[in-house]
């Protein structure tokens, strides 16, 4: 499909996507997604670690061309790798991953950028309101990162290149690598023509 209106403003989604790896609990009420997480599920290939795993949760629905992307996401983060947000997937072996996640012991937001191999950077969360606005946009081979709190400026977070054909999968993923058990919630999920260059930072 293309990318949901052609106006000015985002268009709002949430219904008529898809799971891959539907997880057992989850729940869409008055354009609010909540889902639960299952074992030990992540998104990584390879880098570091010497594995690769794609059996973490993502809701989607395809979009054509460039387009921003935002969010308000939340979760019961508690244990190490615990992470929600958003995601952008080409395929298994190219995709963009970004999210509240715990690491280090503190609540951060990390962005995974996979070209065959994964790599990832973080950005603290210092005084964490317990919601979230993430932001990606495309612009052809390129996806911008941003974040704010959700009364707060955008920060740029990441700005980086991945192939990608001209209709990609978007939504919103979890993933909980060493438990069961992450909920996480999304709301004001929208999609729509991509945001100027100019407001990159």
């Amino acid at each position: 499909m293309r990318q949901p209106g052609s106006a000015d403003t985002l268009c709002a989604v949430l219904t008529g996507m898809s799971w891959l790896n539907e997880p057992s609990e989850w729940s869409l009420t008055d354009g609010v997604l909540r889902a639960v997480t299952e074992l030990r599920t992540d998104f990584w290939r390879r880098t570091f670690y010497g594995w690769t795993t794609d059996d973490g949760h993502f809701y989607h629905l395809p979009v054509t061309g460039d387009f921003t992307a935002e969010v308000v996401v939340s979760a019961t983060h508690t244990t190490r790798f615990d992470q929600a947000g958003m995601m952008v997937r080409a395929d298994e072996r190219n995709w963009l991953k970004t999210g509240l996640e715990i690491t280090s012991g503190a609540l951060h937001v990390s962005t995974v950028y996979t070209r065959e191999f994964s790599d990832v950077s973080m950005a603290t969360m210092p005084g964490h309101p317990g919601e979230v606005a993430m932001r990606v946009t495309r612009f052809g081979e390129a996806l911008t990162v941003h974040c704010r709190s959700t009364d707060g400026p955008w920060q740029l977070l990441r700005l980086g290149h991945l192939d990608l054909p001209e209709t990609v999968d978007v939504g919103v993923m979890c993933c909980s690598p060493e438990r069961a058990g992450l909920a996480a919630t999304f709301r004001d999920l929208r999609i729509g023509p991509p945001i100027s260059r100019e407001n990159l930072e």
